[in-house]
């Protein structure tokens, strides 16, 4: 029993710290929804800066061995990955139009591939929740399109946001049944 003890204590430390971090993620949801706006921002600065130290990285990792054959095509990549940051950090409201475009003709092609999907596996019994998902797919990716470029202040911010307040929301549940199941086993 004298083994168990360190176990169950760390077990206790690592459920906390699962449900604090269930509780920053539910924060950052809310606040994405709320002020979708700077939230996209602080998107487009996240995503220009991994941009550029992957771009870096990448060029880095380039040199490290393989073939040889490969790599002016690595080197592109990589200058690509940096300009492609650099681009987003010195124009990040052009970058949020742009990937509020792309989200909305991706929202699009995948409402219209789960109707497809539907339909086509009609004789499978297929679920309703695949039509359901393609429709509501359609309604918002058209919503944005519609108000593009209008719809660059919240689609992105508010889409992640809901994102995190969903991931916060079933981390806690989870982080609360471990913390339940480390109670009952050092009973």
């Amino acid at each position: 029993m004298a083994t168990e003890r360190p176990v169950i204590e760390r077990a206790k430390r690592l459920t906390g710290w699962y449900i604090l971090a269930a509780v920053l993620f539910i924060l950052l949801g809310l606040f994405a929804i709320i002020e979708p706006a700077t939230a996209v921002v602080g998107i487009a600065w996240l995503l220009g800066w991994l941009l550029l130290v992957g771009g870096v990285a990448h060029f880095i990792a380039t040199f490290k061995g393989g073939s040889t054959k490969r790599l002016p095509l690595q080197i592109l990549s990589a200058i690509a990955f940096v300009l492609g940051g650099l681009y987003i950090l010195t124009h990040p409201l052009l970058a949020i139009g742009t990937l509020t475009a792309l989200l909305a003709v991706v929202l699009l092609a995948a409402g219209v591939f789960d109707i497809i999907t539907y339909f086509r596996l009609q004789r499978e019994h297929p679920s309703g929740w695949i039509l359901l998902n393609g429709i509501v797919a359609l309604l918002l990716g058209g919503l944005i399109w519609a108000q593009w470029p209008s719809s660059s202040a919240w689609a992105i911010g508010t889409l992640v946001g809901v994102n995190l307040l969903m991931t916060g929301i079933t981390r806690l549940i989870f982080g609360l049944a471990g913390r339940r199941l480390v109670k009952y086993a050092s009973a």
